[in-house]
């Protein structure tokens, strides 16, 4: 069945939507406020090694609606990781 219409697969749609977003008030404090003393380097460390996983996942089983979702969760997170190693 067809992603977009299977309507099962809207749930993983709007859940990829939400935990992606979920990152960019802290990409946008971070990089306005050049401060991430609050950010955990050991977290982001981890949580960026747990979205590669789930990229190469949606690779294997070739799953459109989580390649987008990590990938874009991977560039985001990636930017509040390089903003903790930059901004020190």
């Amino acid at each position: 069945m067809d992603t977009i219409t299977n309507p099962y697969a809207w749930v993983g749609i709007i859940a990829g939507v939400l935990t992606t977003i979920a990152f960019l008030p802290q990409v946008f404090r971070a990089w306005r406020t050049r401060s991430t003393s609050d950010v955990s380097l050991t977290m982001f460390l981890v949580l960026v090694a747990g979205i590669c996983m789930w990229l190469v996942y949606g690779f294997l089983i070739k799953d459109i609606v989580l390649i987008v979702a990590n990938a874009i969760t991977l560039v985001l997170a990636s930017a509040i990781l390089v903003a903790k190693l930059r901004f020190k």
